[in-house]
């Protein structure tokens, strides 16, 4: 088979694929999205479809890896994107908060006026900040405490997880930045008035 009998065979695929993806019927996009692969399998547009396909069924672990496949082969960063957001959200399906964050930081990195990924990163971070609760404060017993016993506390190294005071700045930075997007939407606003005429 030459090269275009491939190309029209990978377009006839990806049309069936979006068509069952439109209604709804993901297990049967997924099998077109699969034979498109097979004639280009670093088309990141196919990978992109393949991971929205696992994804509405339920196949959180392939869409990751399609989500990846996408972002490691487009040189579009409208697609990588929406690629990172959706991967996150898959992550985070998962439970997996700290990739899903990491890949959450990336959307807004390539695009930092997408509301989405700004507030479903806060509210990983904020997830996550819950489930690794800072420890309560030490209760001081009556009993004197063994000084071997704190000698020993002290050597044990932190854990690795993000501190509180991370997860704080983290967010704290995030308000910042949107607050700075704010300000430049508002000033595009004022400025984009100013210059449109009233005939």
């Amino acid at each position: 088979m030459n090269a275009t009998a491939f190309a029209q065979q990978k377009v006839s695929h990806v049309i069936a694929g979006n068509k069952l993806y439109r209604e709804k019927k993901f297990d049967k996009a997924l099998p077109e999205y699969l034979k498109a692969k097979e004639t280009n399998a670093a088309d990141p547009v196919v990978n992109y479809n393949l991971g929205n396909a696992y994804f509405r069924s339920v196949k959180f672990d392939e869409a990751v890896k399609s989500f990846d496949n996408s972002i490691n082969t487009s040189p579009d960063s409208a697609l990588k994107q929406n690629g990172f957001y959706n991967k996150g959200v898959a992550l985070s399906k998962q439970d997996k908060l700290e990739e899903s964050i990491e890949a959450y930081k990336m959307a807004v990195r390539l695009d930092p006026a997408d509301e989405d990924a700004r507030v479903n990163l806060q509210k990983a971070l904020l997830e996550l900040k819950k489930k690794n609760p800072p420890p309560p404060p030490e209760k001081k017993d009556k009993k004197k405490p063994n000084p071997q016993q704190n000698k020993n506390q002290r050597q044990q190294p932190p854990k690795s997880n993000l501190s509180r005071k991370q997860v704080e700045q983290l967010l704290k930075a995030l308000q910042q930045r949107e607050q700075q997007v704010q300000q430049k939407m508002q000033q595009r606003n004022r400025s984009a008035g100013q210059q449109e005429k009233d005939w």
